[in-house]
């Protein structure tokens, strides 16, 4: 690791902890709340950041207006929105900018309230062909869960996989999930049905919401926010916390294509140059923060990251390789409890970087033993459809 270019750390952190704020707050008030929290963990103040990254989720003409509101004068402002991979490519940008000299300390922000609104994210309408290549799903009604579907079932004819093997992904979640008291209640909050550890059994015997994926292999929807702060080494080896090292990254983007593979995700190509830029390989990695609106999210972008060969994801993940007792076998996944079992308010890329900092922290309520490396992978849009991947690979001192 020492050959590792260490040009930027994240050094404070913090998860709104409420999933269910009845309307109380709004997504501004959300992300304020959190940054003063996460600066607070870093041991630095607003008048030290020097760089917003926003995503536009709390109102239009985020970058100033986030900027007015938390009283910062920024000498950068980006406002990269990539749907829920949008703070993986925030943390990539925060990271170029800070070793370019254009900043010394990134914050980065979110706020949803989507439980509040009732939005319906996944089962819902598509907005009337609101993206430009968007010309044929939503003019037949296709939803978004069955994008998620459609990959499923392709993954199941193309390579053998089965329900049973995509359960796997929900089960070792919720595991991680029902040590995390935050998760617990947020399952409760949102009135979630016999709260405890879920089997294969009880996965693939759940409702139908669009074959062949089951009720528990969709995501919730919650409100929530979260902030994670980062900075310049001179910084960074000052604050109050171990700083958690950006080590590599990589951005990609995948859309629909006459002969394309849709079982395969943008994380292809977003995977290997960060693991080359880290100097790592997935074999190295103790903890995987993957994206899981749906288990096949997780099942294809394991695979893209090269975790284990196209098409054999189904087979690896099985026996219970994915928890966070089972160093020897592989990356623990989500030991947050993920969007399945913790929260996902619409676009959930912040949480990745906020768990995987805990884990290299030691902080987890899940913690892997001696946890030195993780992967923060972020997927925006649709899978089976436009989506972008972003590839974080962290590493600590």
């Amino acid at each position: 690791m020492s050959a590792q270019v260490r040009s930027a750390a994240i050094v404070g952190i913090h998860e709104y902890p409420s999933r269910d704020v009845e309307g109380a707050l709004s997504p501004l008030q959300i992300k304020a709340a959190s940054a003063a929290r996460a600066l607070e963990d870093a041991g630095l103040s607003w008048s030290d950041v020097d760089a917003i990254y926003d995503a536009g989720e709390a109102g239009p003409m985020s970058g100033f207006m986030i900027s007015e509101y938390f009283g910062i004068r920024p000498n950068v402002i980006d406002t990269t929105n990539v749907g829920g991979s949008s703070y993986e490519y925030h943390a990539a940008h925060a990271r170029r900018d800070i070793a370019a000299g254009k900043a010394k300390v990134a914050l980065l922000t979110y706020g949803s309230t989507a439980h509040s609104n009732a939005a319906r994210i996944g089962v819902g309408g598509r907005g009337g062909a609101g993206l430009p290549g968007d010309n044929v799903e939503s003019f037949v009604g296709q939803t978004l869960v069955a994008n998620y579907a459609m990959v499923a079932c392709r993954h199941m004819y193309e390579y053998g996989t089965t329900s049973e093997q995509l359960a796997e992904i929900s089960v070792a979640t919720r595991a991680h999930a029902m040590r995390n008291p935050e998760a617990v209640q947020a399952m409760k909050d949102l009135e979630f049905l016999d709260i405890r550890e879920t089997t294969v059994d009880d996965v693939v015997k759940s409702r139908m919401i669009a074959d062949p994926l089951h009720l528990l292999e969709c995501c919730m929807i919650s409100d929530g926010g979260g902030a994670v702060v980062i900075a310049a080494p001179e910084v960074a080896r000052n604050c109050a916390k171990r700083p958690v090292w950006i080590l590599g990254t990589g951005e990609a983007t995948k859309y629909p294509e006459n002969g394309g593979d849709i079982t395969t995700s943008a994380a292809a190509q977003s995977g290997p140059p960060a693991f080359a830029e880290a100097g790592v390989t997935p074999d190295e990695i103790d903890v995987a923060m993957i994206y899981d609106s749906f288990s096949i999210t997780v099942l294809t972008i394991l695979e893209d990251l090269g975790f284990c060969p196209k098409g054999e994801g189904g087979r690896w993940v099985e026996g219970g390789r994915l928890r966070f007792d089972r160093p020897g076998d592989g990356p623990a996944l989500n030991t947050d409890g993920g969007g399945l079992s913790s929260n996902h308010p619409g676009m959930r890329g912040i949480f990745l970087l906020i768990e995987a900092a805990r884990q290299l922290r030691g902080e987890s309520t899940s913690q892997v033993d001696h946890a030195s490396l993780a992967v923060a992978h972020g997927n925006g849009g649709m899978l089976g459809a436009r989506h972008c991947a972003g590839t974080v690979i962290l590493g600590r001192d």
